[in-house]
């Protein structure tokens, strides 16, 4: 192989190691960002189930209880 070649080669090789760091500090960022999300996501289901749980226990009746329909 002559210098030049070995030069191009060695040129494309850092462009596309160049390109490859920048993807990969980008999709750190997204990886990061959509945790963020998902955590959030995450306590507001457990707030949500608790609000839920917690009206059913102050309702005071339960689906067992419920009154006949009116044609009994």
């Amino acid at each position: 192989m002559n210098d030049a070649n070995l030069e191009a080669r060695l040129t494309d090789l850092e462009g596309r190691y160049a390109f490859l760091d920048d993807l990969l500090h980008h999709l750190e960022t997204v990886v990061t960002t959509q945790q963020r999300v998902i955590d959030e996501l995450r306590d507001q289901l457990q707030q949500t189930r608790e609000a839920v749980r917690q009206a059913d226990l102050s309702d005071g009746s339960s689906q067992n209880e419920e009154p006949p329909p009116p044609h009994y």
